[in-house]
C-alpha cells in the first residue's frame, strides 16, 4: 500500500529521517513497522512563522518495495548514426541533443563560449574590470544565459512542459535528487 501524507515539522524533526518517518506513520495511522520505505515528494520552508517550520509531503511505502526515485532514460548508441548540428549549449541545445539521441541521431553540439568553469572566471573578470569577453560571458557558453540566473526557481508550472522529465534528466546525470522535491532548489 502507498500513502501520501502532509506534515508540518520543525527544521530539526524534518532533518531527522526517523522523526519524519514517525510523524508520517502517526499522520497516516500506519504502524511504524509496516513502513518499508519513505520518499519526500515536496518540501518547503514556511519562514513566516516564528520559529520557521518545514512543510513536507511524503510518500509511505507500506509492506511493499519502494519504486525508483526517478525514471532513467536509456540512450541508444549513436556513434555511427546520421549527424545533426545543434548550435548552442544552453538548456534548449542540451535538451535538443538528448532528444536527438533518443531518436537515434548523433548530435554535434557547437558552442562559441567556454565551459561553466571558464565562464565563472570570465564573469568575475567582467565584474572586477568591466571588460567583456565577447566569446564567454553571461550570454555565451555552456549552460547558456540560464546558467547564471534564478529562472530555475520559476519553472515548476506544468504548462511549461514536462518539468519532471527535465529534473529527472538532471538527476540521471549527477544532480542531487533534492531538486525533485525542494520548493526552491538552491
Amino acid at each position: 500500500m502507498i500513502k501520501d501524507v502532509s506534515l508540518r515539522l520543525s527544521p530539526e524533526a524534518a532533518s531527522n529521517s526517523m522523526a519524519t518517518k514517525e510523524a508520517a506513520a502517526k499522520q497516516a495511522n500506519v504502524p511504524l513497522k509496516d513502513i518499508t520505505g519513505m520518499r519526500t515528494i515536496r518540501r518547503s520552508v514556511d519562514a513566516r512563522r516564528n520559529p520557521p517550520v518545514i512543510d513536507m509531503q511524503v510518500r509511505l511505502f507500506c509492506n511493499e518495495e519502494e519504486s525508483n526515485v526517478f525514471e532513467k532514460t536509456e540512450y541508444p548508441q549513436v556513434k555511427d548514426k546520421k549527424q545533426v548540428i545543434v548550435v548552442g549549449a544552453g538548456p534548449a541545445g542540451l535538451f535538443a541533443s538528448l532528444q536527438l539521441i533518443e531518436k537515434g541521431l548523433k548530435p554535434i553540439l557547437l558552442e562559441r563560449g567556454g565551459d561553466v568553469h571558464a565562464r565563472k572566471k570570465d564573469i568575475a573578470s567582467l565584474i572586477r574590470t568591466g571588460e567583456v569577453n565577447e566569446e564567454s560571458n553571461y550570454s555565451f557558453g555552456e549552460g547558456g544565459a540560464g546558467a547564471f540566473s534564478d529562472g530555475k526557481l520559476y519553472t515548476r508550472a506544468t504548462k511549461r512542459g514536462d518539468v519532471g522529465k527535465v529534473l529527472s534528466q538532471f538527476c540521471q546525470h549527477g544532480a542531487s535528487t533534492e531538486i525533485l522535491y525542494d520548493a526552491h532548489p538552491h
